[in-house]
């Protein structure tokens, strides 16, 4: 968020508070603390009604060091914060004298300035990666209101909106990348990037899929730990800065030092997490029926036997949205006008060899049986005002959404979806996500304006350890696999009343799945014949 009027004039709505001075600076484990005051202090007098900033620098490896700074200690923004594998490392040497205090990894060192502005900078191989100097650092309370000082009028009460806001320098010639899904020039210079997931096409300043981290050709990247709407100005305005800001009383980011960009990524995906190997059949040729094609299963056989007959060779076939019946995204129900039998369609393109993928979203349109029963076991996003299911005829009419918050509202999703991989598909294009409101309520009580860009990330979640759950229990854990198989199998069939399903047995259906020793699926039985 922009808090001036062009390059020096502070906006009439921002009330910023610096950090100053490093007036007190203590070790903590595998770093350290700076309490740093908003104004310099000459006498112990000048310490009252004066806000502070806290700041932390704490080393996880030699190459990755956060750096977080908070106003009220003890304010929760109830953000959800995604999952890191973070570890404090202990091995650092902290030296703080009365010029300065630093903090040494052993490859990284943390500078802070104790005599005169409050300053920091990030070192390594003898050189500057980054830093942040006079007034680089802020607590913002945006269109703040004078406190009340009458029991009349609320007595003590201060309206406002906190930000912090950061600032990190930039060298001659440095360059930025990065920040997720973007389709603006690669190169983020002179760029104001704000990480808030939206659904606009690729020919435009907004991303379906924002992540707030960067890095620079100068060895370091930077991540800012907030899942909420992270504001960048990359060289915008202040031509030698990159300046983030996130909404709340505290700011939380780390940098990795490279110096190379894969040695960066290594460290950032370290803590983040690594991203999974995708099957080898999913690296070949994708052929999709696109979005508004008037298809059916004759249609469809055109386009992979068209692909036959011109030598083309094709790893998977991609269903889009008319799968399903329209005004029913997403029942996840075959429209069976077009689709009468789509286990012997499915059978037959698995034959020629073929992967199935097929469209999904987590908007459930009303007049479904599928909404009906989100909506009567409290598994959609609920209206702030109290008043039931938060729905909207944006993409599909009354549509409500999956709040992946609640696990029996995950679980209700994923099981409906293993009745598509049963009728042969492979794999989901999870599609949406991005239009999310800010004016619901969350199962677990998790900030909707935060919870905008999170929910594309729990949706996801939910979809990838579908079936990755079962191989992990049985391969890795020890759990014996008939314990393993009834959380897929009779559990789901007893919870949602499904009879003559879920089990081997007299008098059920005879639904089979086969398993080679790895725990890969050759083959599908339904109702007593093979479909895959």
């Amino acid at each position: 968020m922009k808090f001036t009027e062009g390059y020096w004039l502070p906006s009439e709505k921002a009330n910023a508070s610096h950090a100053m001075q490093a007036y007190e600076v203590e070790q903590i484990p595998g770093g350290m603390r700076i309490l740093a005051t908003t104004r310099p202090i000459e006498h112990r007098g000048m310490t009252l009604n004066l806000p502070t900033i806290t700041v932390e620098f704490v080393a996880h490896t030699p190459d990755t060091i956060s750096m977080e700074a908070w106003h009220y200690e003890a304010y929760d923004n109830k953000v959800p914060s995604f999952d890191k594998t973070e570890s404090v490392y202990e091995d650092v040497t902290v030296t703080i004298n009365e010029d300065e205090a630093v903090l040494d990894t052993g490859s990284v060192q943390v500078r802070v300035q104790r005599k005169g502005v409050f300053a920091y900078t990030f070192e390594a191989d003898g050189k500057v990666l980054t830093g942040s100097g006079f007034r680089n650092l802020s607590y913002i309370r945006w269109d703040r209101q004078q406190s009340t000082m009458l029991p009349a009028q609320n007595y003590m009460t201060e309206k406002y909106q906190p930000y912090m806001v950061s600032e990190l320098s930039l060298g001659v010639g440095e360059c930025v990348y990065g920040l997720g899904e973007r389709f603006t020039p690669f190169v983020k210079n002179g760029q104001v990037v704000d990480t808030w997931n939206e659904d606009g096409g690729t020919a435009s300043e907004i991303g379906y899929k924002c992540v707030p981290f960067y890095m620079t050709n100068n060895g370091y990247g930077i991540l800012v730990d907030s899942t909420d709407n992270v504001s960048f100005e990359v060289a915008s305005e202040k031509v030698e800065y990159v300046g983030f800001s996130v909404p709340g009383e505290r700011i939380k980011y780390y940098l990795f030092h490279g110096p190379s960009p894969k040695k960066i990524m290594n460290e950032y995906t370290a803590l983040t997490g690594r991203p999974a190997l995708p099957p080898a059949w999913s690296f070949g040729l994708w052929l999709s029926t696109s979005f508004t094609t008037n298809y059916d299963e004759e249609t469809t056989t055109s386009f992979i036997e068209g692909m036959e007959k011109r030598n083309i060779p094709l790893s998977v076939f991609h269903f889009d949205c008319f799968w399903m019946h329209e005004f029913h995204w997403c029942d996840f129900e075959w429209d069976k006008k077009c689709f009468p039998d789509i286990r012997a369609t499915l059978k037959k393109y698995h034959d020629k060899g073929l992967h199935i993928c097929a469209w999904i979203n987590p908007y459930i349109a009303q007049g479904t049986a599928f909404f009906k029963e989100g909506a009567a076991n409290g598994y959609l996003l609920q209206r702030a005002d109290g008043r039931g299911v938060w729905q909207t005829d944006n993409w599909q009419a009354g549509m409500g959404l999956v709040d992946f918050t609640n696990p029996d509202a995950v679980k209700w999703y994923t099981d409906k979806l293993k009745t598509v991989l049963d009728c042969g598909v492979d794999c989901f294009k999870t599609d949406f996500g991005e239009r999310i409101p800010v004016d619901v309520v969350y199962h677990d009580g998790s900030d909707p304006q935060a919870m905008h860009n999170y929910y594309t990330y729990l949706y996801n979640q939910a979809v990838f350890s579908l079936l990755k759950e079962v191989k992990e229990c049985v391969s890795m854990e020890n759990i014996p696999l008939e314990t393993a198989l009834s959380t897929i199998t009779s559990n789901p069939a007893d919870i949602l009343h499904l009879n003559k399903k879920g089990r081997v047995q007299e008098g059920y259906d005879a639904d089979l799945c086969i398993l080679d020793k790895n725990l890969q699926l050759i083959k599908v039985i339904a109702r007593g014949k093979s479909v895959y």
